[in-house]
Formats: C-alpha cells, sequence, structure tokens
C-alpha cells in the first residue's frame, strides 16, 4: 500500500494549470458509448477513477486507444450491456453507464455501485427516471436490470436534486422518441460539461446551467473531438494549499466562475485572492480569519471542498462553523486531523473549529479522497513529518499530486509505486 511523506511547514509557491475534471470526464467517457463513430477526448486527467471507468468500457467490449498524455481516442461500435461487477463495484461513478446502455441499446445490466464511503448514495432516483421514460426495471442479488423496447420521452421531476440521477436521466433521454423536460435538476458545472458534449455529438438539449433541461431526441449521435473542462476541486485544493501554508499559488487555465463561492470564502477568512479570466491567485495573509460555511448544492460551497475548508479553518484565529449539508459521512477525517493538532468537535452534521497555532507532524490515514487532500495540505503547513496512508482514495481525484506539489515548493514523497502509467 502507498504511502505519503510530508515534510513541513513548507509554504506553496508558483503557477499551476489545472487537470481536466474527473467529476465531469468520468460521466463523458460512459456517455461515448451513445456515438456512432469514434470520440477524441482531451485533458483526460491521469487518476485511477478513470482507469477503472475506462476498465468498465473495455470490458463491454468499447476500444480505447491513448493518442497522448492526456488524449484519449474511444471506439463504441461493439458494446455488451452487462458491465463487470468487479469494477462497478469500485466506484460511484459507474452507475453513469446505466443511461447510455438503455438509450442506446435498449437494455442494461449494472451492480450497484461502490466509491468512497460518504454515506448512503442510492440509485432510486435514476431508476424512477428510467421508468418515466418508459423502461421496466427490476434489481436481484444486487444487479439492476433495465429494458426498454422503446424510451418515450417524459416530465420527469426530481424529489430532491440528484448529481448522479440527472447524468443519468438526461444522456438516457437524448435517444428517447419525443421531448424529454428534467427539472429540479443538479446545475454543477460537469453536468453542463456533459450536457455540451451531447450536444457536440448532435443531441438536442437545452437550458444548462439551470434547473430545468429540455431534451429533444434524436436517432443517433455521433463522433466528436472534446475537452474536458478544468476540475474545480483540484484547483480549490491548491488555492486552500496556498492559504494554509503561507503561499502564493496561481491555477492557471482554470474557470473562476466554477468557484466563486469558495473565493467568496476564501476573501472571508482574509485572504487575498486575484481573479482572471482563466486563472485564480491566492496570497496567504496572516491571521486566517474565522468563518461560517455550509456546503450546498452548485452554485453554494461544494462539498468536496469541505474537509480542505476544515483543515484551513483549523488555522484561523478563532472559532469557525462548518455544516454538512449534503453527504452525512463527510466527517471521518476530523479524527486524523485532531491526530495532526487540531481543535474539533463533530455534531450531527456540524463541525465546530477552533484555530491553533499550528499543526504537528504525525501519521494519519485517509478515509476518503477529498480527506486525503486535506490531510496532505495540513502535512505541509504542520511542523515536522506528516506520514500519509489510504493514498489510493487520493489516486481516483487528483492526478500527479506529489510531483505537481513538489513544483510549487511542497517536500513531499510517495514510498511505494504510484497508480501505473499508461502505455
Amino acid at each position: 500500500m502507498a504511502r505519503i511523506l510530508v515534510k513541513g511547514p513548507t509554504p506553496l509557491k508558483g503557477k499551476i494549470k489545472a487537470s481536466g475534471a474527473k467529476n465531469a470526464c468520468l460521466p463523458i467517457l460512459a456517455a461515448s458509448i451513445l456515438a456512432k463513430g469514434r470520440v477524441l477526448l482531451k485533458r483526460v486527467p491521469n487518476i485511477s477513477d478513470v482507469h477503472t471507468m475506462l476498465g468498465i468500457l473495455q470490458g463491454m467490449g468499447v476500444k480505447a486507444e491513448w493518442k497522448g498524455r492526456e488524449e484519449l481516442e474511444l471506439d463504441t461500435s461493439s458494446v455488451i450491456t452487462t458491465a463487470p461487477e468487479e469494477l462497478v463495484r469500485q466506484m460511484n461513478a459507474s452507475f453513469d453507464v446505466a443511461g447510455p446502455l438503455l438509450a442506446c441499446y435498449g437494455e442494461a445490466n449494472i451492480s450497484l455501485p461502490g466509491g468512497c464511503r460518504l454515506g448512503p448514495r442510492p440509485v432510486d432516483l435514476h431508476l424512477m427516471g428510467f421508468k418515466k421514460l418508459g423502461a421496466s426495471v427490476t434489481s436481484e442479488h444486487g444487479v439492476v436490470h433495465a429494458r426498454a423496447k422503446k424510451l418515450v420521452g417524459a416530465r420527469i421531476t426530481f424529489p430532491k436534486v440528484s448529481v448522479g440521477a440527472t447524468k443519468n436521466c438526461l444522456m438516457a433521454s437524448v435517444l428517447a422518441e419525443g421531448t424529454t423536460v428534467l427539472e429540479n435538476c443538479a446545475k454543477e458545472p460537469e453536468i453542463v460539461d456533459l450536457a455540451n458534449f451531447l450536444v457536440a455529438m448532435g443531441a438536442k438539449v437545452s437550458g444548462q446551467g439551470t434547473s430545468k433541461l429540455t431534451v429533444e431526441g434524436v436517432s443517433e449521435l455521433h463522433g466528436v473531438e472534446y475537452s474536458v473542462l478544468p476540475d474545480r476541486i483540484e484547483a480549490g485544493t491548491f488555492l486552500i494549499g496556498a492559504a494554509m501554508t503561507g503561499g502564493e499559488v496561481t491555477v492557471e487555465d482554470c474557470k473562476p466562475e466554477d468557484i466563486s463561492a469558495l473565493i467568496s470564502v476564501l476573501r472571508e477568512a482574509g485572504q487575498q485572492v486575484d481573479v482572471g479570466e482563466d486563472y485564480v491567485t491566492v496570497k496567504a495573509v496572516r491571521p486566517i480569519q474565522p468563518v461560517e460555511v455550509a456546503t450546498a448544492p452548485h452554485p453554494g460551497f461544494p462539498t468536496d471542498m469541505h474537509p480542505q475548508m476544515v483543515a484551513m479553518l483549523g488555522l484561523a484565529d478563532g472559532a469557525s462553523l462548518l455544516n454538512e449539508t449534503i453527504f452525512s459521512g463527510r466527517f471521518m477525517y476530523a479524527m486524523e486531523l485532531v491526530r495532526l493538532g487540531a481543535q474539533l468537535r463533530v455534531s450531527d452534521r456540524q463541525v465546530f473549529i477552533r484555530g491553533v497555532q499550528q499543526y504537528s507532524g504525525a501519521p494519519v490515514d485517509a478515509p476518503d479522497l477529498r480527506a486525503g487532500a486535506a490531510l496532505i495540505l495540513a502535512g505541509m503547513a504542520a511542523e515536522g513529518e506528516t506520514l500519509i496512508s489510504g493514498i489510493h482514495f487520493i489516486d481516483r481525484g487528483y492526478q500527479d499530486l506529489e510531483e505537481r506539489l513538489r513544483s510549487l515548493g511542497a517536500d513531499i514523497v510517495r514510498l511505494e509505486k504510484p497508480v501505473p502509467a499508461r502505455s
């Protein structure tokens, strides 16, 4: 099992380019099933979740070939409708293939997915949407079976905002007969990017970025060349790292409008933030000011920035509060930050934070992806050595993280081999 050793305190300073967004790339990979023709994707991040999704697609017959470090060509001309169970169970996003399979082949057989341990993430809203479109859906022995001779457009109103259900029902509806209206949709930038990818393949989708998506069904979609949008969570992680370590970092080739909620919180915390058309710079200002934050669906403060923000507020001059409204299991990082000297108290879906002057290095275990990133940031701000295990979680969502942090001045090393490089 790989581990990461961080020696601190080390300020992060310099410029870095944003990678492609994990949470956009995964559904776009799944949506490639819909194409009649080859798909060339650019800015594909080198992370284990992408490799897992590729394994799922290849297990169903998709041909994939790397054309460059971040370019991937897909041929989905021959696909079977049963996804490999052992890979599906590794991540929640694997269920994204259900909608495209149902739309394109009238059948999908998918195991219930796995992923980070963030609390229950059921697929009931996905299945509700499939049924509204005319599919029959059954579930037995942990496998969902969806069937439809023909999908027909429908009005689907989600009882609560769901990123996963929005993605799957959008992909299922693009080849349905007639008009589909999706209401109370998730508005995350990654949903917008997925819709834009579908449009680039010939789908007729309107309302991107709003809570209402309208889809006019078409007979088929064609191949396309498409570049994945920048990863707002990765960008935010580097920017928080600058604030925590007393440094100054510019993230280039990003979309500042996608992290506006984070920028507002950083400014409220007293940090100096400069925003350009495609870059954001954070220059640390001491002391960090305490703030109150609540996670919310986009355009609110993202739950995927919750642990990193708590790590930063643990060094603030005073008491802060973060209220988690989305994932009930998001707090497993708390005891690990306490090992580094943070003063935290978790109650229900809130974490109360009393700032300390400095963290102290210690062995810690990453319980999930974003928690792992937060522990690395805390290690860079801590005095001494921090040894982080559970690195397989971090590899799921951060591309070449140690190398990129070293380019900003971090003293960080992986003690065992990383995710296998692309061949």
